[in-house]
């Protein structure tokens, strides 16, 4: 057991667990009328209700002391200033740099990544832009109308989950996702695509992910089979 789960906190919310583990919710929402609005929160047209969980205030509570016992709010602190907080790969953690709007920089061995997160950002929204507009085609001149992500973990669901939330606004692409390092997910996939028309997406954090490797070379072969000149 790891030092987390034996601490005071851990073993509190697990007792706590045991205790209304048999409470059927519809006792909840009979007992607090106001339990939705305690329990649910809205932004920006998104809505999240885990009023239907079995959980109340001392759950809530608990939840918080652990995450204090943890020194949560400190891991917080020290991912935004952009310490090195991956020590797996003793890096810097920067999906808040992806995302910094404020304009304030975020410093990584004293130096400011923010312009080099910007230009990337506005680089990948002209690029995109253009696949969507048609202005950037295939190999042949005919506009992109298929894209294939090739990734496996984050680097497939993330872009996945993305792609199926916001499909009702791209009516002119398809997208597909292609994970599995058996050769027979890839092929049924390009089996309905064509390599003129088709742009792939090698989605991957280190590059030495070895599933996403292959699928990756098994796709540059099916198109090179059909362009022929690498240059394409």
């Amino acid at each position: 057991m790891s030092a987390l789960t034996q601490s005071p906190a851990w073993q509190a919310l697990a007792e706590h667990q045991r205790k209304i583990a048999q409470t059927h919710m519809r006792d909840m929402f009979e007992r607090d009328p106001q339990r939705f609005e305690k329990f649910s929160l809205e932004c920006c047209g998104i809505l999240l209700d885990y009023s239907k969980n079995r959980i109340n205030d001392e759950t809530v509570g608990l939840l918080l002391g652990l995450a204090r016992q943890a020194e949560l709010p400190n891991w917080i602190e020290m991912m935004f200033r952009g310490d090195k907080i991956n020590t797996t790969e003793n890096r810097a953690v920067l999906h808040t740099a992806l995302r910094n709007l404020s304009g304030q920089p975020v410093y990584v061995d004293g130096a400011d990544v923010m312009p080099a997160v910007q230009r990337a950002l506005e680089h990948m929204g002209k690029f995109t832009e253009q696949v969507r507009s048609g202005a950037w085609r295939g190999y042949t001149g005919k506009p992109i109308t298929d894209v294939v992500n090739i990734g496996i973990g984050g680097s497939d669901l993330g872009p996945a989950m993305v792609t199926q939330a916001l499909r009702p606004y791209c009516k002119k692409l398809r997208a597909h996702f292609v994970s599995n390092i058996d050769g027979a997910h890839l092929a049924e996939t390009l089996q309905q695509l064509s390599p003129e028309t088709t742009l792939f997406i090698v989605a991957s954090k280190t590059f030495t992910t070895q599933e996403t490797l292959t699928n990756a070379r098994s796709a540059r072969d099916w198109f090179l089979g059909a362009a022929k000149d690498p240059e394409h």
